[in-house]
């Protein structure tokens, strides 16, 4: 049984749309895949320069357009839980990656064998 053209071309831009929508969705995960790790980053610095300080130094975490004074004990605290959610959220991204990766090599795939069918 035979495909006509017109389902074999419609079902080809099908699947590339699917192609072009992964690799925006590529695009935008990468972009935030990178925001966490720079901010995993910045909380580690901050709490490894935290952790070089004396128990009775004052510290500041800012607070809109104001600082409030923490004991280090409670910023290191906050430090850690903000880079357990960071972990979350970045394999969280790391698999959504590869799972959009997976879709767009799929469907680049089809279309090959698509073409490659229509040409036989």
């Amino acid at each position: 049984m035979s495909i006509s053209n017109e389902a074999l071309q419609k079902l080809v831009r099908e699947i590339e749309a699917q192609a072009i929508a992964a690799q925006q969705q590529i695009s935008l995960v990468r972009t935030q895949l990178a925001s966490k790790q720079r901010e995993m980053r910045l909380a580690q610095l901050t709490r490894s320069e935290i952790a070089s300080l004396p128990a009775d130094t004052g510290v500041y975490e800012g607070v809109g357009k104001m600082f409030v004074q923490m004991p280090i004990s409670d910023l290191s605290n906050k430090l850690a839980t903000q880079m357990k959610e960071i972990e979350t959220d970045v394999d969280g991204l790391t698999k959504r990656l590869h799972y959009l990766e997976t879709t767009a090599k799929n469907s680049q795939e089809h279309i090959e064998k698509m073409l490659k069918g229509g040409q036989a």
